[in-house]
């Protein structure tokens, strides 16, 4: 008798615990089977963990079916969680509407399966604060999902987080169907300008006016922020000096602007997340990674309307006067769907880029495969980049594109004079300004239906150095065409062009060495 009791309090215990929810999954001993094998001395990435106590914000009178605002519930959970040393804060299953949510230390906001949790885009609820995008500072909207100086963080589980970005990004017609137009320009109402560009207001297009570069308001007059409030869209999710960070298993869809925004954030996690955007957002980046350290992106699905997953460090002199590179990060069996590119390397990398590694990676349809982008003015150095194992398909523009020319468009969207009227201003002195790519390792590539297989174009004052391609193999209807480079390696590189030369190295490439 006292053994059958034995065995049905063990077979309770085990009962208990197999019913507990899993409010992470990736453990230290992942993360570190990835980071030993990289091709540079990657420090130790650090898994964030939590004391054994929940907050559910049910109990905090949560709305669960999206009528009323859920945000004064889930934030006094977070804050109630952190007071109390720590913890995760649970989502459980529903429809959740809510303004900005701040994370704070030691809290970990776990999403329950079949939880969706939609910002909304009341601008009522987003204060304007100082702050930075594409590179330089400026003021923006208060993100959806924002900390600052926080440490031992996580988002994790089940769910969705929606930015409701349709409600704030200017939108093409050109991008759309007929119908797609129509339904949008009746759900969303807004302005359309003469060029067929929706924006959400007439403010919007005023903001846009004061834009010198891309789209970065310069405003003198502080009156005026509150004015054009509505085209100062945040990204989704900006974390800001934070450490010991971890995304997992959760998805960031539709942002107003980039989607995950890590800057100056040290030891990042991201793993097993779905990140997506519409294919037309404009800037719906996927993840930008912004003079961070320390950062492991492993099993991660993209499918945005602008680069994917980015490397940056800010822009020409507020970059570079930051100074804080973005070093030691590996990137590991992630997945491309649409994006502008898979892997990308700047604009903004004026506080330089280094020891990154990207490894067994899929990129299908996205406009480049591979792309390393600056011009000058920026400065900075871009170095002691690996790349091994990377498939990509049905690339619209090069598979592997280096741009030192970059014009702020997307691929193929610069015509031949445009850029020639670039390339042909006068080549300036090297300077602080200038930017550099070197040291740079892409082997074990293979490309297929891809329009023009490799583009080097490097600047004639600081050609692009130290390149290695090796076992390589690329379907393409155009070849390989270098430019302003130094030091390029060439080792089984197979380019199977349907016109022209398969390899065509301009007489301002130097030191090459081919073997085949």
């Amino acid at each position: 008798m006292r053994k059958i009791i034995l065995l049905l309090l063990a077979a309770a215990v085990l009962g208990a615990c197999s019913s507990a929810p899993k409010y992470q999954t990736t453990t230290q001993k992942d993360i570190d089977a990835l980071t030993k094998s990289a091709s540079f001395e990657m420090p130790k990435v650090t898994v964030p963990s939590f004391p054994n106590r929940t907050f559910n914000i049910l109990d905090y009178e949560a709305d669960n079916t999206g009528v009323a605002l859920a945000t004064e519930a889930i934030q006094k959970a977070i804050d109630e969680c952190t007071a109390a040393g720590g913890g995760t804060v649970i989502i459980p299953e529903g429809l959740y509407t809510t303004g900005p949510i701040t994370l704070k230390s030691n809290v970990r906001l776990f999403t329950e399966k079949n939880s969706f949790v939609v910002f909304s885009h009341d601008l009522d609820l987003y204060e304007i604060y100082d702050e930075w995008f594409e590179g330089i500072p400026t003021k923006r909207c208060t993100s959806p999902l924002n900390a600052r100086n926080a440490e031992n963080i996580a988002i994790t589980g089940f769910g969705s987080f929606n930015g409701n970005g349709d409600w704030w990004r200017p939108l093409k017609k050109s991008k759309m169907a007929p119908s797609q137009w129509k339904k949008h320009l009746k759900e969303k109402g807004g302005v359309v300008t003469e060029n067929d560009i929706w924006y959400p207001d007439s403010a919007s297009i005023l903001a846009q006016t004061y834009c010198i570069d891309q789209n970065v308001p310069v405003i003198t007059d502080d009156s005026l922020w509150q004015v054009v409030k509505s085209f100062l869209r945040p990204v989704m999710l900006h974390f800001v000096d934070c450490k010991n960070i971890l995304l997992e298993g959760v998805t960031f869809e539709n942002s107003p602007a980039w989607n995950l925004h890590p800057m100056c954030c040290e030891n990042l996690i991201l793993r097993d997340l779905n990140v997506r955007n519409p294919w037309y957002s404009q800037n719906g980046d996927g993840v930008d990674v912004e003079s961070c350290k320390n950062v492991v992106i492993a099993r991660c699905s993209f499918d945005v309307g602008d680069d994917a997953i980015c490397m940056k460090s800010g822009k020409d002199k507020p970059g570079r006067d930051r100074g804080i590179p973005t070093e030691n990060v590996v990137v590991d069996d992630c997945v491309v769907y649409h994006g502008h590119g898979g892997f990308v390397c700047g604009s903004e990398m004026s506080g330089g880029i280094k020891n990154v590694e990207v490894r067994n990676n899929l990129y299908i349809g996205t406009d480049v495969g591979l792309r390393f982008k600056s011009t000058r003015g920026r400065g900075g150095v871009v170095e002691n980049i690996y790349i091994n194992g990377v498939n990509m398909v049905n690339i619209p523009n090069e598979g592997l594109l280096f741009d030192l020319f970059y014009g702020g468009k997307g691929a193929g969207e610069e015509t031949e004079e445009e850029l020639a009227a670039r390339m042909n201003a006068t080549a300036p002195e090297v300077s602080e300004e200038t930017p550099a790519f070197k040291n740079i390792v892409i082997e074990n590539v293979k490309g297929a239906n891809i329009k023009r297989a490799i583009y080097f174009n490097g600047l004639p004052e600081q050609k692009i150095e130290n390149v290695t391609l090796r076992n390589i193999t690329i379907s393409a209807t155009e070849g390989a065409l270098f430019r302003q480079t130094n030091g390029l390696v060439i080792d089984n590189v197979n380019i199977q062009a349907q016109k022209g030369e398969a390899f065509t190295l301009a007489p301002t490439v130097e030191n090459v060495k081919i073997n085949k």
